[in-house]
């Protein structure tokens, strides 16, 4: 086998408990890479279309890549693949902290959890020994409790946790897994598909090492990567000094920020409450991922008032959709349902932009204090806010409604709440405005996920990178190619490697497809050039793409909500920009010309073929989708 792999598949069966070890293909590992890419490969390969998210039947791939477990900066994540119960399509989720390398370390490349335990139990790995242990006493417990139980009842408070909380266990479509505290396999319902299968928790522990192809040449790109860390003027200075969080002033100096269930964009302004000053001056230390020298996760804590005591590490996201989503601007609170969210075990950008949508459906009547439950649902109500994370985590009074998302609320409630709904392909959208960033919101419409901040991240609007080149954000000319480039480079790079997307974004390295063809040549021993680096990428792509298709998806879906296609923003960077339905269509048709998709954006047969997927091929026709 390659160097940066162990050959090996970890396949759990809960059924029948029962465990083995298979091989992991040197062919797949090359053409998928790892992490994201040999995820969805699985995924597309086991889980056939129709296939309920929440049945046995779904499967939970975890799958490491080569660079996880090196010296390799920034690469302690951990890609997880199922089909979502959010959205009925490919969910794609990475997690930070210490985890990934831990489970790398028991000497397994994937793990792949099958079937459905009669009772709930968690998962003890510890290198080549698998062991299945009763949880019902777990059963109810929040994540962080469970963290720590599990480690004191195995004596060893050096294993590393993976669990679910009451809102996976109540069946909310929006809970994740979360480990090591506060890193979460978050978005689409990754831990309400745990819960189906009454597995509470995943705990690891590896003593392993895994190998390096070409020492020499690994310390020399290593050197290079560190030196242009150094050099980043945005890395250590902003991204480590003040975490994700920072580029809130970015975003509101762009017009780009979204508010109040992004009808307020460019207009309410977030900084003085949840700027840089504010946030730093609640401050404690940092929380690392494992050997990322960057360590851009800040830990903050609230030092007065009714919140006094909370400590919790909200990022960007976080702060956009507990806050600025819902007109809230006191950050104490918002570190406070972040914490909720952590240890209920929801995902924090669902939960808010929910909350959101719902606080201006009362706004505007459609729903009244008789539906709440007497929760006076304004914007900027922190208290109503909070309690509705508390009830949509145990499906208690109105939270009932919103525990499911925005898209299940809106079809319960009707009276047109559909159109205040802030969603694409069925998940809530992050918070980045597309009307004040067409690349990167023309992602959102188009990547595999649903809208995804991560899934070709657009550095080239947020930030101004000029690699591969420079884009004007608000012209919708060019972006269907750009965010080609994006998607393909982001999914090889970043998410089957595994990288940060923040770091591969913030050094800028001239180059960075070469620099990536580097790092794997050294540790896995290929001789990937960029072009081969950018084509596993567009495999990537397009193997979810297809899994997609079978799923029902095509051009219709690659859209946005009525608001950004028919409001113009009123105020702010962006002031007057939004994208109307003819420039969607058009940036969609240079989209699908420049992957080799047809007008429907279906891959064609050519595309299918060229990348080595004619087994897909094959499966599209016989859909009668090719």
């Amino acid at each position: 086998m390659y160097g940066g792999y162990w050959g090996k598949v970890l396949r759990v069966n809960l059924t029948n408990k029962t465990y083995k070890v298979e091989p992991l293909s040197e062919k797949v590992a090359k053409d998928f890479i790892g992490g994201a890419g040999v995820g969805i490969k699985y995924l597309y390969d086991e889980v056939p279309a129709g296939t309920d998210p929440l049945s046995p039947e779904n499967k939970l791939i975890f799958a490491t890549g080569p660079l996880t477990g090196t010296r390799t900066p920034s690469t302690s994540r951990l890609a997880l693949a199922t089909k979502s119960p959010l959205t009925g399509i490919v969910c794609l989720s990475l997690s930070g902290g210490h985890f990934p390398v831990e489970f790398k370390n028991t000497g397994h490349d994937v793990l792949i959890i099958e079937g459905k335990s009669e009772e709930p139990v968690y998962l003890y790995i510890k290198d080549d020994q698998v062991e299945f242990r009763p949880a019902d006493k777990l059963w109810g417990t929040t994540t962080h409790d469970c963290e720590h139980l599990i480690k004191t009842w195995l004596n060893d408070h050096n294993i590393r946790v993976a669990s679910i909380g009451p809102a996976a266990e109540n069946m909310s479509k929006i809970a994740s897994i979360m480990n090591d505290r506060n890193r979460a396999f978050g978005r689409r319902g990754t831990g309400t598909v745990m819960a189906s299968k009454n597995l509470k928790a995943i705990a690891v522990k590896g003593t392993k090492k895994v190998s390096i192809a070409s020492e020499d040449a690994f310390k020399e790109v290593h050197a290079k990567m560190l030196k242009a860390f150094k050099e980043a003027p945005g890395l250590y200075p902003a991204l480590g000094q003040h975490g994700t969080s920072s580029v809130i002033e970015i975003l509101w100096g762009l017009g780009a920020c979204p508010a109040k269930n992004f009808s307020a964009t460019g207009e309410w302004n977030p900084v003085p409450g949840l700027g840089i000053a504010t946030l730093s001056a609640k401050k404690i230390g940092k929380e690392p991922c494992y050997g990322c020298p960057v360590a851009c996760t800040q830990v903050r804590l609230v030092k007065e008032g009714r919140y006094k005591g909370t400590v919790s590490p909200p990022e960007y996201e976080t702060v956009f959709a507990l806050g600025a989503q819902c007109g809230i601007d006191n950050v104490d609170a918002i570190i406070y349902g972040d914490r909720l969210c952590n240890e209920l075990g929801l995902d924090s950008i669902s939960t808010g932009v929910t909350i959101g949508f719902a606080m201006e459906l009362y706004e505007r009547g459609i729903i009244t204090k008789e539906d709440t439950g007497g929760l006076e649902l304004k914007f900027g109500n922190e208290e109503a806010m909070l309690e509705l994370i508390r009830q949509m985590a145990y499906r208690e009074g109105f939270g009932a409604v919103l525990a499911d998302g925005s898209k299940a609320a809106a079809e319960k409630i009707g009276r047109g709440a559909e159109k205040y709904a802030m969603i694409i392909k069925g998940i809530e959208m992050p918070g980045y405005d597309p009307r004040a960033l067409k690349t990167h919101g023309f992602s959102f419409a188009t990547t595999y996920t649903g809208a995804d901040h991560n899934k070709g991240y657009a550095s080239q609007d947020v930030f101004g990178s000029p690699v591969p080149e420079p884009v004007d954000r608000l012209d919708p000319k060019g972006k269907g190619r750009i965010t080609k480039w994006n998607q393909d480079a982001k999914a090889a790079c970043c998410d089957a490697a595994v990288m940060c997307n923040f770091v591969f974004d913030a050094h800028y390295m001239p180059g960075p497809l070469e620099h990536m063809a580097e790092l794997f040549n050294a540790v896995c021993g290929y001789d990937f050039t960029a072009e081969d680096v950018m084509k596993v990428g567009e495999r990537i792509n397009n193997i979810a793409r297809a899994f997609n298709v079978r799923e029902g998806i095509s051009r219709k879906d690659d859209t946005f909500p009525e608001r950004i296609l028919k409001e113009p923003l009123k105020e702010g960077g962006s002031k007057g920009s939004y994208i109307p339905p003819e420039h969607l269509d058009m940036m969609l048709d240079e989209y699908y010309e420049a992957r080799g998709w047809n007008k429907n954006g279906i891959p064609t047969e050519e595309k299918l073929r060229e990348l080595g997927l004619e087994y897909v091929a094959e499966d599209l026709k016989k859909l009668g989708c090719l």
